[in-house]
């Protein structure tokens, strides 16, 4: 076999190796965990994935995972609204999206405290559950934030009675798929940010 050959079959197995490590690598970050039926559906926030996250929510729900989806509010303001002349806050977004999809407005909860963070969505919705006597929650959440989301969660909640599940959104919409993701700047910034944020609260102080 000729030289170039060789090299042309070196380069083609190392992209092939690299291209199964990236796959690999945002496959890792995806997870689901039972229960995946419960007292409530939480939406986590997330305005660069929130239809994709706000549909699935609303299919959870339709098919009787939980009787209720709960949202966080992370303070976040989206785009101008020329009707209300202000700018909505993305729970509000993610309301009426949901009541646009069918689900009542009275099947809906906002948690009104602003949250910054997933440990500030797991702290507050504690407090919730410590309230309403909620026993089991399904958790929804973008593909790639659902492995941290899970375990920064399970952390919140030990010994509190409560069963945190979790559903991922299949990736596909406004997220990347696993094969392709490395092929984008938003790729990127969902993979390769969720493994420095992971690292970042596995060794927190």
């Amino acid at each position: 076999m000729g030289n170039w050959r060789k090299r042309l079959l070196g380069g083609f197995v190392i992209l092939l190796v690299l291209w199964l490590v990236s796959w690999a690598a945002a496959r890792w970050l995806i997870v689901t965990a039972s229960p995946d039926r419960g007292d409530v559906i939480l939406l986590l926030s997330g305005s660069s994935s929130i239809y994709e996250r706000t549909h699935y929510a609303a299919q959870l729900y339709f098919e009787h995972r939980a009787p209720k989806i709960v949202l966080t509010n992370d303070n976040q303001m989206g785009g101008w609204s020329a009707s209300e002349e202000r700018n909505p806050y993305y729970y509000e977004i993610t309301s009426r999206e949901l009541q646009k999809l069918g689900v009542p407005a009275t099947d809906i909860d906002v948690i009104g405290t602003p949250v910054h963070s997933t440990a500030d969505e797991a702290s507050v919705m504690r407090q919730y559950c410590e309230g309403k006597n909620i026993h089991n929650v399904v958790i929804v959440t973008s593909a790639y934030h659902s492995r941290r989301a899970l375990k920064v969660f399970r952390d919140a909640f030990p010994n509190a009675g409560v069963a945190i599940g979790i559903v991922a959104v299949p990736p596909g919409w406004q997220t990347p798929k696993p094969a392709i993701w490395w092929l984008s700047i938003r790729g990127w910034q969902l993979v390769g940010g969720e493994y420095v944020k992971f690292v970042r609260y596995e060794f927190r102080d």
